[in-house]
C-alpha cells in the first residue's frame, strides 16, 4: 500500500529504487582490563589507529576535492586531536584496552560538547563517524559505511557522515534519505554538489524495510513508500520535463521581463571551478578560502602558495565577478595558529573576522596574495569579511584591505542579526553586502544548523529570516549598493524568486542548482516575485510562507 512521508528536500531531482541501509555503527567494545605491562603496546595501537584514520580522511578529501575536502580535513583534525590522544593514553594507562579507551574518550568529549551547548555539538555525526572508524580499525572489523551493491539503490541512514557522502557514486546511489540533518547540514550541501536527490530530517526513515521500493522527491521533501505504477510514471514524467527544461536553459539569470539577477557559484577551491563553468555560472559569489588553511592547521600557507590557488579560480572567469571570502576560521573550523583552544562556546566567541583582527599578519598576507593574484586579469575581484557585527568591524576590514594595496571592492557578510538590523551603517564603510543565510538563520533562531531536532528553525523560509533579508536589501538599495545571497537559500528555485522580490541583487549557490534557479526565474516577472515575497513575509511559519509564495507564482 502506497504511503507518503515528508522530510526536508535538500537536493533536487527524483530517485526511484529499492532501499539499502547504511552499514551499522561499530558495537561498543567490551570493558576488558589489561595489565600494566600491556599499556605501552595498547597506547601504540591507539596512536597508530588515530593517525591512520586521520590520513584516510585526508586522502578521501583530496579525492573528493572542493567543499568536501574542507569538511573531511576538519574530520581528520578530530581523529588526530592531541588532547583526545592524551585522554586515550591516560585511559590505557589505568587498564583500558586501546579500543575501549578510544570509545570512552570520544564519548566523554561528545557529552561535554552536548552539555555545554557548544557549536561543535552540531558536528556530532562527524565525531561519531571518526570514533567508529578508529574503533573498527582497532577491532579489525569492516568500516561502517555505504553498503556494497551491484544494483542502484536509495540509501537510508540515521545520518550521513561527510566521509561517506563525499565519495558516493551517483551511478549506484540514486538518492538518499536521512532521519537526522537539516537543509544546511554538511550532507545536504554535499548532496547538492553531487547532484544526488536527497531528503533529510525524515522521522522514521530507519524503519523503512530493506528492499522496499521508494520514490524520493528531493524538491518537495516527499518520500513515497511502495509507490503505485501511476505515481512512478507521474514522477518520472515530471522529472523528465524538468530535465528537458534545464537542458534548454542558458544565458544570464533574469526574470521573464528582463530584470537581471546574476547567478553565481559557491566554490571551495580550484576543484569546484569546472562544474561552475559548465553550469553557466556568471562568476563566483562565494569563494571559500579555508581549503588552503586546513592543509596544515599549525601554520598559515605562504603568500606564494595562496597566490597560485587564488589565480586558478580568478582565471576561470574572465570579465566575470569573483567574490572571495577571507579566512573564516573558528567554531567548527579551528586552526591551531589562529583560534583559541579553550573557548567554552566558539560559535559566539573569536571566529571569522574577529580571529583575523587578532592576528593582523594572517589577514594582511591573504589580502596581499589576492592583490598579486588578480594582477593583469580582466576579472572583477571583490573581497568580503565573514562574521561582521557592526560598522567598527566593517571599517577595520576596509582599512586592512586598503593597507594591503588591494584594488577591489570590499564587502561584509551579513550572518549576524545585528548586521542586518544596522546594514545601512555598515554600508558607510564597505561597498556591498552578502547574506550568509545559513549562519544568519542559526544566530537568529538559536538553532544549530547540524541538529535535526531544530531543523524547522533552520528553514530559510522562516518569515523572520525573510524580514532580515529584506532589511539588508532595502539598506543596500538606499545606499545604491549591491546585496547578494550566498547561503544555501539561493539554491531553492522558488525561494530564489522570493529573494529577488525582496530586493536581492545576485544569487550564489552550488553549481548543480544554477540551472534550476535560472529556469524558474525565467518563468516569472519581477512584479510577481515582489508579490510572492510580500505574501511569504505576511505569514507566520516557514510552511505557510512557502505555500503563499507558491500560490502567487502559480497564479492561484
Amino acid at each position: 500500500m502506497e504511503t507518503t512521508l515528508r522530510g526536508v528536500g535538500v537536493s533536487h531531482g527524483v530517485a526511484i529504487g529499492e532501499v539499502r541501509h547504511m552499514g551499522t555503527a561499530v558495537l561498543e567494545p567490551p570493558a576488558k582490563q589489561i595489565g600494566p605491562d600491556e599499556a605501552a603496546r595498547e597506547q601504540g595501537r591507539a596512536r597508530q589507529a588515530m593517525e591512520a584514520v586521520g590520513a584516510d580522511l585526508n586522502a578521501r578529501g583530496h579525492l573528493a576535492g572542493g567543499e568536501a575536502q574542507a569538511v573531511l580535513e576538519a574530520q581528520a583534525l578530530m581523529a588526530q586531536d592531541p588532547e583526545l590522544l592524551a585522554d586515550v593514553e591516560r585511559r590505557v594507562a589505568v587498564g583500558s584496552t586501546a579500543e575501549r579507551a578510544v570509545y570512552d574518550a570520544f564519548a566523554s568529549y561528545r557529552a561535554l560538547l552536548a552539555g555545554a551547548g557548544d557549536y561543535l555539538a552540531g558536528r556530532v555525526a562527524d565525531l561519531d563517524d571518526v570514533r567508529n572508524r578508529i574503533v573498527a580499525r582497532l577491532l579489525g572489523v569492516p568500516m561502517p559505511g555505504v553498503p556494497d551493491s551491484d544494483e542502484p539503490y536509495v540509501l537510508i541512514a540515521r545520518d550521513l557522515a561527510p566521509a561517506d557522502t563525499a565519495l558516493l557514486d551517483p551511478a549506484l546511489v540514486l538518492g538518499f534519505v536521512t532521519e537526522e540533518g537539516g537543509p544546511t547540514s554538511h550532507s545536504a550541501i554535499l548532496a547538492r554538489a553531487l547532484g544526488v536527490p536527497a531528503v533529510v530530517a525524515l522521522p522514521g526513515a530507519k524503519e523503512l524495510a530493506e528492499g522496499t521500493v521508494v520514490a524520493v522527491d528531493g524538491s518537495t521533501g516527499e518520500v513515497f513508500v511502495s509507490p503505485s505504477e501511476e505515481k512512478r510514471a507521474a514522477l518520472t514524467e515530471a522529472a523528465a520535463a524538468r530535465k528537458a527544461a534545464l537542458a534548454a536553459s542558458s544565458g544570464p539569470g533574469a526574470t521573464s521581463d528582463g530584470h537581471k539577477v546574476p547567478l553565481l557559484a559557491n566554490v571551495g577551491g580550484p576543484a569546484d571551478v569546472p562544474a561552475a563553468v559548465e553550469a553557466g555560472a556568471e562568476g563566483v559569489g562565494l569563494f571559500r578560502t579555508e581549503f588552503l588553511f586546513l592543509d596544515d592547521s599549525a601554520q598559515a600557507p605562504s603568500e606564494d602558495k595562496q597566490v597560485e590557488a587564488y589565480r586558478q579560480v580568478l582565471e576561470a572567469f574572465p570579465e566575470g565577478r569573483v567574490v572571495v571570502r577571507v579566512l573564516d576560521a573558528g567554531a567548527d573550523k579551528p586552526l591551531d595558529f589562529l583560534t583559541p583552544a579553550d573557548e567554552p562556546n566558539p560559535a559566539l566567541g573569536v571566529r571569522g573576522l574577529r580571529s583575523l583582527l587578532d592576528h593582523p599578519e594572517v589577514l594582511a598576507t591573504q589580502l596581499r596574495a589576492l592583490a598579486r593574484a588578480v594582477e593583469g586579469l580582466p576579472v572583477y575581484l571583490e573581497v568580503m569579511a565573514p562574521m561582521v557585527a557592526d560598522r567598527q568591524d566593517a571599517k577595520a576590514f576596509a582599512d586592512a584591505c586598503r593597507a594591503a594595496g588591494l584594488s577591489a571592492k570590499f564587502g561584509a557578510m551579513v550572518e549576524i542579526p545585528s548586521a542586518a538590523l544596522r546594514a545601512r551603517s555598515i554600508l558607510q564603510e564597505v561597498e556591498f553586502l552578502s547574506l550568509g543565510t545559513n549562519d544568519l538563520a542559526q544566530y537568529t533562531f538559536a538553532a544549530d544548523r547540524q541538529v535535526g531536532a531544530v531543523s524547522r528553525l533552520q528553514d530559510p523560509w522562516q518569515p523572520a529570516l525573510l524580514d532580515l533579508v529584506a532589511l539588508a536589501a532595502e539598506a543596500a538599495r538606499a545606499e545604491g549598493k549591491s546585496c547578494g545571497v550566498c547561503g544555501e537559500a539561493a539554491a531553492d528555485p522558488l525561494l530564489a524568486c522570493v529573494l529577488t522580490g525582496l530586493g536581492v541583487t545576485s544569487l550564489s549557490m552550488g553549481a548543480a542548482s544554477i540551472p534550476y534557479v535560472r529556469t524558474t526565474l525565467a518563468k516569472h516577472t519581477l512584479a510577481q516575485c515582489e508579490r510572492a515575497a510580500a505574501a511569504a513575509r505576511a505569514t507566520d511559519s516557514a510552511e505557510d510562507a512557502r505555500r503563499a509564495a507558491q500560490a502567487v507564482l502559480s497564479g492561484e
